[in-house]
């Protein structure tokens, strides 16, 4: 909505679009304001077939590249980014520098991490995810949505913002699977490889480049903390 410059919101996992529901008010007038659901996310479109494979980062990567192709977003865009939307936004960004004017970010994967970066108590989860262990937890369970996602939050989610997280992700099996692809492929311990390779590479830039970035910081905050909440603040 509105016109002007692009302003990108993007979400990560386990959630949408509806994740800034309550930003986008505030930028009313700011520019053109865009939220995009990730396939298999919100009320994007699941992939047929799906299976373990699928929803990796590079297939998201694809599907987004050409959906931000789409819209035509011209060579003024500021990004606004959280989760994994940052590894997305950061991404593009290094691969269309000339086209961004400004990054705020949160609760970001600002550099490849290692499970000593994980705080004891879920170190174990996120380990079992990267398990079979894991296609129950997430498939059968919908532990990320149920769990996960009101755990890294403050205050209790209403009953109506559950049942928007929880919509696309009804149906056990399948359905779910975005939501247990997404941990698997963070960059940890020097794996998915091609995800590390991504994470350094735009880190290296971003530390370099002279793009204005707004790190809006959180306490105690969940992913960007300890020496990787110092590094993003060299940038």
């Amino acid at each position: 909505e509105g016109t002007g410059d692009p302003i990108l919101f993007q979400h990560g996992n386990p959630t949408s679009s509806y994740l800034w529901r309550n930003i986008m008010p505030h930028c009313a007038g700011l520019g053109r304001l865009i939220a995009c659901d990730l396939i298999g996310m919100g009320d994007s479109d699941k992939l047929d077939p799906s299976g373990p494979e699928r929803y990796a980062y590079a297939e998201h990567r694809d599907y987004l590249d050409a959906l931000w192709e789409a819209l035509d977003l011209g060579d003024r865009v500021v990004l606004v980014v959280h989760d994994w939307g940052s590894v997305l936004g950061f991404d593009w960004a290094r691969r269309h520098r000339e086209r961004v004017q400004g990054i705020a970010y949160m609760e970001a994967v600002t550099m490849p991490l290692e499970w000593a970066d994980f705080p004891e108590q879920d170190r174990d989860l996120f380990q079992a995810f990267r398990s079979q262990a894991g296609e129950e937890l997430v498939l059968q369970d919908n532990v990320f949505v149920e769990q996960v996602l009101p755990g890294l939050i403050l205050r209790p989610l209403s009953e109506a913002e559950m049942a928007a997280y929880r919509e696309p992700f009804l149906a056990a099996g399948e359905a779910r699977r975005p939501t247990l692809s997404w941990p698997r492929q963070i960059p940890i311990a020097g794996t998915p490889a091609d995800v590390v390779a991504i994470v350094r590479d735009y880190a290296g830039w971003l530390s370099e480049s002279p793009i204005p970035k707004l790190f809006i910081n959180a306490e105690p905050g969940s992913l960007t903390t300890g020496r990787i909440r110092d590094f993003c603040r060299t940038w």
